[in-house]
């Protein structure tokens, strides 16, 4: 269960003011744990970070991971028993505004954090955040597993890819597990899915998007509707990371530190005009528009990701279907945006009915 594992003890999370780290932090303090954030202000306005009180239960500081002293006074101030990094610059198409800011944080940003871990002799489970789109993808279709080539068309990708490569010379040279009485670490990375739900206010991605044109009363434009992705409800790949800590902290730690991938099931992968047409039944809207530029920056056509070895090796499954995670993220926002409910409240309701299915389906993760 995870409240035995994480009740009373030091987590430090990167990246906590994001839409991501916002319900990472909410989970956390409902197990039981000591929080420590270490993350730049909430990168929106509004944020789920602020809207939902995240700062009132945890400690924080303000912080850029680029910067090695900062970020390392605070972790050595957290002496964290657990290190979840989510601090990044997660966008695509900001990656292609500011590509070297992208690779400066996601790729040094994380050495940064390795390299802290290491000066300030730390001894935890680490789990290293990166995306789907670290592999080499030749858009065919294949769901990429975790021995696939990594790879990466634009700044974010390919950033990400590289952070992968970073995380595993790091864990080879400095916390190789056959010393790991030494130095105490275990280290893996998490791959997610395109992660949708209650709380994402940035700016470019498909689902706020789409909420702030239907509260608004407006026709939706997407500008890529063809586009296919694996989609996952935000508390999906929250509880992967979750179990993989759990799994990494356990007597067996050093067998779990390596590449893991958390997406829905395969059927669950759809595309973007799929996604805006159930977002749309669910507020009771007419269609789209279709804004496709052929001139834009290039984005993934196709992209699909293999969770076998979740499944078979962690014992962790998606528990809801694409119709529910849409039902619960069209209800998050119609809830806060046009029915006054407050942020929390959402959250508390979308994680209790989680957990509940969860339990329901006997995973292991609740």
């Amino acid at each position: 269960m995870f409240g035995d594992v994480y009740r009373g003890k030091r987590v430090f999370v990167t990246g906590h003011t994001g839409f991501k780290g916002s319900w990472l932090c909410l989970w956390l303090e409902r197990l039981g744990a000591q929080v420590h954030g270490f993350a730049l202000a909430p990168p929106t306005e509004p944020s789920l970070f602020e809207q939902a009180g995240i700062a009132a239960g945890i400690t924080h500081t303000i912080g850029d991971v680029r910067n090695c002293a900062t970020l390392e006074a605070a972790l050595m101030a957290a002496n964290p028993q657990f290190v979840f990094h989510l601090a990044a610059q997660p966008l695509v198409l900001e990656s292609y505004a500011h590509p070297a800011e992208t690779f400066a944080t996601n790729v040094t940003g994380t050495i940064n954090l390795m390299e802290a871990i290491r000066r300030t002799a730390t001894r935890a489970a680490v789990v290293m955040v990166t995306t789907d789109k670290v592999y080499l993808n030749r858009e065919t279709g294949q769901a990429y597993c975790e021995d696939d080539p990594l790879g990466g068309h634009d700044p974010y990708s390919a950033s990400k890819a590289a952070m992968e490569v970073a995380v595993a010379s790091w864990r080879s040279s400095f916390f190789s597990t056959d010393k790991l009485a030494d130095h105490g670490i275990t280290m893996a990375t998490a791959r997610a899915g395109n992660v949708i739900g209650g709380g994402d206010w940035s700016a470019g991605r498909i689902v706020p998007d789409l909420a702030r044109t239907l509260a608004a009363n407006q026709h939706p434009v997407l500008r890529n509707p063809q586009a296919l992705r694996p989609w996952q409800h935000v508390l999906e790949p929250l509880g992967g990371y979750l179990w993989l800590g759990a799994m990494l902290a356990g007597p067996n730690g050093a067998r779990f530190a390596e590449g893991w991938n958390f997406g829905p099931d395969p059927e669950d992968a759809r595309r973007v005009g799929d996604l805006a047409d159930a977002m749309l039944a669910a507020w009771g809207r007419p269609g789209w528009g279709d804004g496709h530029d052929p001139a834009a920056p290039h984005e993934a056509g196709l992209l699909r990701l293999a969770i076998d070895k979740a499944r078979a090796e962690l014992g962790w499954q998606p528990i809801w279907q694409f119709g529910q995670t849409i039902q619960r993220t069209a209800g998050w926002y119609q809830a806060v945006l046009e029915r006054g409910e407050a942020t929390r409240r959402a959250c508390e309701a979308d994680l209790d009915a989680y957990l509940a299915d969860a339990s329901a389906a006997g995973a292991p993760f609740v």
